[in-house]
């Protein structure tokens, strides 16, 4: 494969939309506001129970997110035999950290090195693995990211302050309502010696999505 060549990687069949609730504070389009009148009339009518619903959202808003993946790529970094299991049975390994849910049934883990680059995205709506990386940012589920990373990855990428060389390979893969991807980033130099909680507090959200790197330790210091 020519090494500056872009492969899209995975399936484009879904089935349904996963939106998940949108950002406090952020605007809510039309969809949104339906599915708002929608919760207070189903409330109304005491078929839900509004502090069950309080307490999905919290769960996935606060105590789930990026860290969660963040602890599965130290580890991995750290640990030989548990990243041989994570590239192999993705689910299976990332659920030996307790990690599992909705949205996180079917997991697949893409490795980044130093010939190649991975970037998710989900072209026809937002699926994303909830257990280790909470909630999608609003801009995974708007319609340019959607559609440029898969025509233009390295634009994209160049505009979330990511040049690559032309020598490495970007591999684009398209998450579906049966498969939830997480990038492996490349453990980055001067770590050595460092601990896991140490290099998962390094570990960025956006690089398990694959449009940034793990910073060095001497970049993350920075102001």
């Amino acid at each position: 494969m020519d090494p500056a060549k872009e492969e899209i990687v995975g399936s484009s069949d879904h089935d349904h939309d996963h939106d998940g609730p949108g950002p406090h504070g952020a605007p809510l389009t039309e969809t949104q506001l339906r599915v708002k009148a929608l919760e207070s009339l189903l409330v109304d009518k005491g078929l839900v129970d509004p502090a069950a619903l309080d307490a999905l959202i919290d769960t996935y808003e606060t105590q789930v997110g990026p860290h969660n993946g963040a602890r599965v790529v130290a580890r991995a970094w750290v640990n030989p035999a548990f990243k041989q299991r994570l590239l192999e049975n993705a689910s299976a390994a990332i659920a030996e950290l307790g990690f599992a849910g909705r949205q996180g049934e079917d997991m697949v883990v893409i490795e980044n090195t130093s010939k190649v680059h991975n970037l998710v995205v989900c072209t026809l709506c937002s699926c994303y693995p909830w257990p280790v990386l909470g909630l999608p940012p609003v801009w995974y589920k708007s319609a340019a990211y959607r559609s440029r990373a898969v025509f233009d990855p390295r634009g994209v990428l160049r505009e979330f302050g990511l040049e690559l060389p032309k020598h490495v390979e970007v591999r684009v893969w398209d998450s579906t309502a049966e498969l939830r991807y997480l990038v492996l980033p490349e453990r980055p130099a001067g770590t050595e010696g460092m601990s896991e909680e140490q290099l998962a507090a390094l570990v960025t959200r956006n690089a398990m999505i694959g449009v940034a790197r793990v910073p060095s330790p001497a970049k993350a210091a920075r102001p």
